[in-house]
């Protein structure tokens, strides 16, 4: 208990200032479940009221405040235990409420409280009936009040008796130093002090006696003083009398000019009501007769439905009370509005929808043939046809917007039409000039990717001169003129559209009011079918936005369309989607950077989708190269060389370089680069399972080697890894080209040491190698003598000539290879000769030549060769 007490104390009447004095844990009667407690409070300010606070306890144990009486409002408590104890009891306020208390003694404890602030605050005013224990309260009450009164008695009389001031105290001290002699003395002290009191006594005494003359005196002037009041009433009381009537008619007068005033003031705002009627709700004749004509087939009589419109609206649009419509004059007044504007609206729509129908039937200009006088057909026309009644369009938008959302419908269903065949006689011409400018030979570009039964190489080989590069760096130039030249066509044309549609149809103003507009009236089933979207895939933020989706219905043609030119250009040579590429993408960064493209989310989302396109095919491209280079088979009687799919690699990429010169990304083309590189890589790597009447190692290194040249000179930082790569690989398959063919002039030799060196591997000591019967001393003099001098300079000309036959003279690696094979037979005698020098220790044998015979063998014919 103690703890709900401090609980609700803190957390729910602290915070209000109220102080708590019972609680109560109770119920309704009949439903147990639902506990609530009963709280007694008052303020802790002055007025203090007491209150009767219902507290629930909430998930959590969270108190809350549920309702809040105040206790002068309880009229009746029932305690209901007059013959028995009972836990039930009835507060009746406006009306009755049942309680059932926990406990007897929280009950009785509770309606204690409630009779004791009746007492004090209510001067028992609420009826206490069933509570016997009441009078007995009373009777202890008074009880405690005659105790309590007698103790404050107590405590005044002890509070008589209080502790002395400074000064007091300072008397007393000065009085005992006077009276020192007999402060030993009490008695003779006592006396003293008794002789003093008596003669203060006497002083008071006379003082008395002789100011009682001056209180007759001032008695007899007060009774003088009530006999003039007296007098000054009775005069007054007379005057009353006399003004009595008096005030009576200036009452008459006052409530006269009040009613007067009141009229007046009435009159004055009949009067501004009447005029407020008549002038706002007053269409002149000029204006009813254009709205009821409808007449719209001269500028001027636009401009005159357009102010008649506009003064309607400012009638329709004025606030009025709700009780003047009752009235008939403003009823037949606001139903001839209304009948005005339903007309007008009919009679505007069916006007403007006719101008929609004409502008979507209307023929497609001729177009010019010459590149330089290629571009779009032009809508100023169109457009300033409509643009006289964009204050109409507002008007309705403000007036009827289920009616005007249908509108942009109409108008991109019925524009659609002429766009579709503007933009398809476009892009005709313009595919007709590309298959026109080269005499057919396009044309048969175009054919032979269809018919590629015979050989894959057809279609994707490049042309290895240097006029067939020219030529296909021509045809590149062809295309991206072109493609440059629609693009720039086509972006002025949606932009004007836009910028029209806008405008017209206030989309930027308003676009979320549209949509909402456009939804309410699906709802409602007047909304029309909406065209087929684009096959294009969009994002959903942008279909959603009223300038995109109603650009996207009216060109919507002009997607499929671009698809199809794209595919003409990318047919025009194998790698026409380089140029393709490259052109959208400076198309694009053109049009964004330029500040005066007002580029929409529809015209963004196209050349998107354009440039996913043109990646996609350049993507294929490459892909069918990749796949071509890996498969490619190597021919039967190749001799070394570089291989077709490097060479190929080479053309691509001086032709793509070319390409992307001026490009502002080449990001796709990097990527491209490492997949033929890795393509290229393969096909060389698989040399080693090809079985090829030259050394395998020879042409890798000569293609590695020509590859990593190749890098060198072109600079392409993103092959910089490929390049080193190649490098690693042409040095390894150099090494290994090396090793072999030097085993060729002294074979024997270098088998009998790869034994020594076994042996010894194989835990041999080298002093005792030659005990072994294989490696003795005579057989290592014996293979010694198979290779004098001359016999190695013989094998080591051979061995040139042979090298010289095999390596391909562009490459020019001869001299390298050379220098290498040099460089590793010395190696290799000065491994022999210390073979010799552990293993054969003071045998006495030595090879038939030196180290200087050595170098002067391959000066000699590294001269004789040059």
């Amino acid at each position: 208990m103690a703890s709900l007490w401090s609980s609700l104390e803190k957390d729910v009447f602290n915070p209000q200032k109220k102080r708590l004095l019972e609680t109560i844990r109770v119920w309704k009667t009949g439903k147990k479940k639902k506990m609530s407690i009963l709280c007694v409070v008052v303020d802790t300010f002055r007025p203090m009221q007491p209150f009767l606070v219902k507290v629930k306890v909430d998930r959590g144990d969270q108190y809350k405040i549920v309702y809040r009486w105040p206790l002068a409002e309880l009229k009746l408590v029932d305690g209901k235990t007059l013959n028995q104890a009972s836990l039930d009891f009835d507060l009746q306020f406006d009306k009755v409420y049942k309680w059932t208390a926990s406990s007897f003694d929280e009950k009785k404890t509770f309606i204690r409280c409630l009779w004791k602030l009746n007492h004090r605050f209510l001067a028992s005013s609420i009826t206490f009936v069933n509570v016997p224990s009441c009078a007995a309260e009373g009777r202890q009450r008074s009880q405690e009040d005659r105790k309590d009164t007698a103790e404050t008695e107590s405590q005044e009389e002890l509070s008589a008796y209080q502790e002395m001031t400074p000064k007091e105290a300072a008397d007393v001290l000065k009085l005992m130093e006077e009276y020192e002699p007999l402060v030993n003395n009490s008695v003779a002290f006592a006396e003293q002090l008794s002789n003093d009191l008596q003669v203060l006594d006497e002083a008071n005494l006379r003082a008395i006696i002789s100011s009682e003359k001056r209180v007759t005196q001032l008695m007899s002037s007060i009774d003088e003083a009530l006999a003039e009041v007296a007098r000054v009433e009775e005069t007054l009381q007379i005057y009353d009398e006399l003004l009595g009537s008096v005030k009576q008619e200036m009452d008459h007068i006052y409530q006269e000019n009040s009613l007067l005033h009141r009229i007046n003031s009435n009159k004055t705002r009949l009067m501004d009501e009447i005029l407020f009627l008549t002038t706002h709700l007053n269409l002149s004749r000029e204006h009813c007769d254009a709205l009821s004509q409808a007449d719209l087939s001269s500028p001027s009589k636009v401009k005159a439905c357009i102010a008649a419109a506009e003064a309607l609206s400012g009638c329709m649009n004025i606030q009025i009370q709700p009780g003047y419509r009752k009235m008939q004059s403003v009823a037949e007044q606001l139903i001839m509005f209304e009948t005005l504007k339903q007309n007008f609206e009919n009679a505007f729509i069916s006007h403007i929808t006719s101008i929609f129908e004409l502008q979507g039937n209307a023929q497609v200009p001729a177009l010019g043939q010459p590149i330089d006088k290629l571009s779009a057909p032009s809508h100023g026309h169109h457009h300033e046809e409509l643009v006289p009644y964009t204050p109409l369009m507002a008007w309705l938008r403000n007036a009827n917007p289920v009616l005007f959302c249908d509108l942009p419908k109409v108008y991109a269903q019925n524009l659609s039409r002429l766009y579709d065949r503007e933009i398809k006689a476009f892009l005709e011409q313009a595919k007709t000039f590309l298959l026109g400018r080269r005499k057919g030979s396009l044309q048969e570009s175009l054919e032979k990717p269809m018919a590629m039964g015979s050989r894959q190489q057809s279609r994707w080989s490049l042309p290895g001169g240097r006029e067939g590069q020219e030529d296909t760096l021509d045809k590149g130039n062809v295309i991206k003129q072109m493609l440059k030249q629609v693009l720039r066509e086509l972006q002025p044309l949606c932009t004007a559209e836009q910028q029209f549609i806008e405008q017209f149809f206030q989309l930027s103003q308003g676009a979320a009011d549209l949509q909402v507009l456009e939804t309410s009236a699906t709802k409602g089933g007047e909304s029309m079918a909406s065209p087929e979207d684009p096959p294009c895939t969009k994002p959903r933020s942008q279909l959603e936005e009223p300038t995109t989706r109603l650009l996207s219905e009216i060109f919507s043609c002009l997607e499929s369309e671009l698809r199809g030119f794209l595919d003409v250009c990318n047919k025009v040579h194998p790698f026409s989607c380089l140029q393709v590429l490259v052109t959208l993408n400076d198309s694009i960064f053109e049009m964004w950077g330029s500040s005066s493209a007002l580029l929409s989310s529809f015209l963004n989302t196209l050349l998107g989708n354009m440039l996913l396109l043109a990646k996609s095919s350049f993507n294929k491209s490459i892909g069918t190269l990749c796949k071509e280079i890996e498969e490619a088979k190597m021919p039967s009687k190749m001799k070394g060389g570089i291989l077709p799919s490097v060479s190929r690699f080479e053309e691509f990429v001086n032709l793509s370089e070319e390409v992307f010169r001026t490009a502002r990304r080449r990001g796709e083309l990097d990527k491209a680069h490492l997949r033929l590189a890795g393509s290229v890589f393969s096909s060389i790597n698989s040399l080693s399972s090809a079985n090829l009447k030259v050394n395998t190692d020879m042409v890798m290194m000569e293609n590695f080697h020509h590859f990593h040249c190749f890098l060198c000179k072109k600079k392409i930082h993103c092959l910089e890894g490929k390049k080193r790569e190649a490098k690693q690989r042409y040095s390894e398959h150099m090494e290994k080209y090396v090793i072999k063919y030097l085993g060729q002039p002294l074979e024997k030799l270098n088998h009998f040491f790869e034994g020594v060196k076994a042996r010894v591997a194989q835990g041999v000591k080298e002093e005792e190698v030659s005990f072994q019967l294989a490696y003795s001393k005579q057989e290592l003099r014996k293979v010694i003598e198979k290779y004098p001098g001359k016999e190695v300079k013989r094998a080591l000309e051979t061995l040139y000539r042979k090298i010289h036959k095999y390596l391909s003279p562009e490459e020019n690696l001869l001299p390298v290879v050379w220098h290498a094979m040099e460089q590793e037979f010395i190696r290799q005698y000065q491994e022999f000769e210390d073979l010799i020098q552990r293993c054969y220790a003071g045998s006495g044998i030595a090879m038939d030549f030196t180290m200087e015979d050595l170098l002067s063998y391959f000066n000699s014919i590294t001269l004789s060769n040059m």
